[in-house]
């Protein structure tokens, strides 16, 4: 018995060819296997770099938040500016058509706290056709207390 493959026997009844045992011919095994396989393997390919892309949106879309009201926290800050912040943080990344919502839309100085809010579209943001993550939209919100100069 063959100690590599134990259904095979090396013997007496085995063809040899002239530099040892003889394959069987499996032509065309390999070409069916990978057809069939392929379609399975390109639909996780697929998936895990729409799930990769997706989770880097929604890192994306609350880092731009914070940044946004950390600005719109600022004493003299105006709402302009923290939306715009935000939206340029989301530019920078390559992130398109994100909403960008700042509560109080004026900021006061007796505002106490400043929220705003990235809504980002996934299907203007996909790299490859999105498959998994059509129409769906990552809304991430931050709330900052405002930083109050004292007189």
């Amino acid at each position: 018995m063959n100690w590599f493959c134990p259904t095979r026997s090396v013997g007496i009844h085995q063809p040899r060819g002239k530099f040892g045992p003889r394959r069987v011919l499996r032509r065309g095994a390999h070409t069916v296997e990978f057809a069939l396989i392929l379609p399975v393997l390109l639909l996780m390919v697929t998936g895990s770099i729409e799930l990769a892309r997706m989770h880097m949106i929604h890192n994306s879309a609350s880092n731009a938040a914070y940044e946004g009201a950390r600005r719109g926290a600022l004493p003299g800050a105006t709402a302009s500016q923290a939306r715009e912040a935000a939206e340029n943080l989301l530019l920078a990344i390559g992130i398109h058509n994100p909403t960008v919502t700042v509560d109080p839309a004026s900021i006061q100085d007796s505002t106490e706290t400043v929220t705003v809010t990235v809504s980002v579209p996934l299907n203007d943001n996909a790299w490859l056709t999105p498959l998994f993550t059509k129409n769906k939209l990552i809304v991430q919100s931050c709330s900052l207390t405002r930083e109050l100069v004292q007189p």
